[in-house]
């Protein structure tokens, strides 16, 4: 009877490895940096409910590094990071970053800045291949800040080159590959600049806004979002806008002077469907 129970119950933990949810999250920071009023221990404390983070506006490796340690000391677990090259087309220039749980998720290859040769975007989109721990599928994360520009026309045309770059993506890891796109859009997913994209991808977050407004619990725009295909070997369990202000009990001025401007979109996920780990 003991021997069958084991058994039992090592099946049962197995078959909890395999199935083992996965949760993400797309932040834009505003201007991650090691500075005096950037409040990094708040953004970890909203960070640890994700096993990853895509991060925009970067300004500074040393920024998405306190933020790794600072997840470190509040989940008492192991991070690790990465960071793309600055990119811009003046002076002001971003990067772009990942920040992962390493009981959850794996770097594996891949980590590349897009070579926008007709020059579309103004912060060129950064992806890499990661692996779920739990049961070893690959998923792609890449990530973008599309410009905010002087009017919509200037966004629109980014959103319009998603198109290129989503399929680019498909072309560059594997033949059937787990994407997620996720970043700051400055786009509302009703807009008809998404169409092209459409056809192959959609935003997961169509209703609710991620963008702070200055009045305390109003949100202004649904600019942030993950995307994934269509026919998405990702099986999506949830997603939601964060509401971090309430949670860590800010006020809108603050939060936006001291952590964003935009709230963080997570979701939870499933790799179970999706290819096993091997070579491109």
């Amino acid at each position: 009877m003991k021997k069958i129970f084991l058994a039992a119950l090592m099946l049962l933990t197995l078959s909890a490895q395999a199935f083992a949810d996965v949760r993400i999250g797309t932040w834009n920071l505003e201007h991650l940096s090691v500075r005096p009023n950037k409040d990094i221990p708040s953004i970890a404390k909203v960070a640890q409910h994700v096993d990853f983070l895509a991060v925009q506006e970067v300004m500074s490796e040393e920024g998405l590094l306190a933020l790794k340690n600072a997840l470190e000391q509040v989940t008492h677990e192991k991070w690790s990071m990465l960071a793309s090259d600055a990119s811009g087309r003046s002076s002001y220039k971003e990067m772009y970053g990942f920040v992962w749980r390493d009981s959850a998720v794996t770097y594996l290859d891949g980590a590349t800045t897009y070579i926008d040769r007709r020059d579309l975007f103004a912060r060129e989109p950064f992806s890499a291949r990661f692996k779920s721990t739990a049961d070893k599928s690959a998923f792609v994360a890449a990530t973008v800040h599309i410009v905010y520009g002087k009017s919509t026309k200037d966004r629109s045309k980014e959103i319009t080159a998603l198109g290129d770059y989503w399929d680019w993506l498909g072309q560059t890891y594997t033949k059937k590959p787990a994407i997620l796109l996720m970043g700051d859009f400055n786009t509302k997913p009703t807009s008809p600049a998404w169409a092209d994209i459409r056809t192959r991808a959609s935003p997961l977050v169509t209703d609710g806004a991620s963008t702070l407004s200055v009045k305390d619990g109003k949100f202004a725009n649904l600019y942030d979002n993950i995307i994934v295909a269509n026919d998405s070997p990702i099986k999506v369990k949830s997603t939601q806008i964060f509401n971090y202000p309430a949670f860590l009990g800010m006020t809108h001025e603050k939060a936006r002077k001291t952590v964003s401007d935009h709230a963080p979109i997570f979701m939870q996920a499933q790799f179970t469907n999706t290819l096993a780990v091997g070579k491109n």
